[in-house]
């Protein structure tokens, strides 16, 4: 079997960082889910105490991912769309972060209580289909490319 090389690969360093701090976003945000709506303040109940412990760390994680992303945003992307790869789920990819981003500042900062069920179900919902989509983007990398003339003409 040959090897695969994706033609616009990022470094070691920085797809592991990138997995890392999405295994870490992913599983702090999805492990708050239940400590505040099974049984913490989403239930009616006192806030859990796994809540700010949970809040803490999808923060830092939130940081790291934040400058994972600034590394992508000034090689990756550009590289990639010049070279006209990926383009849909990587433009998808960027759109999802900026949501992220948005819906994360305005769960801190500005949305009101009324406002906070609806924008954090989009911030869930749009951490799951970056994570969904970022595994298809990554895998669809290591495939080798198609190639427009068949071998032999």
């Amino acid at each position: 079997m040959t090897a695969r090389h994706p033609h616009n690969p990022l470094r070691r360093w920085h797809r592991r960082t990138l997995l890392a701090v999405t295994a870490a976003l992913l599983a702090s945000g999805l492990a708050w889910l239940p400590a505040h709506y099974l049984w913490g303040a989403g239930a009616g109940e006192l806030p859990s105490p796994l809540e700010p412990w949970l809040m803490r760390l999808h923060g830092l994680a939130a940081m790291a991912g934040l400058f994972a992303l600034g590394v992508v945003a000034a090689e990756h992307v550009p590289r990639g769309w010049r070279m006209g790869h990926q383009r849909a789920s990587g433009a998808a990819l960027v759109a999802l972060a900026l949501t992220l981003a948005a819906t994360g500042y305005g769960l801190w900062y500005l949305a009101s209580e009324a406002w906070h069920p609806a924008v954090g179900w989009l911030h869930t919902a749009a951490g799951i289909a970056a994570t969904a989509l970022g595994l298809v983007h990554a895998s669809r990398a290591r495939r080798p490319p198609r190639r427009a003339i068949p071998p032999g003409r």
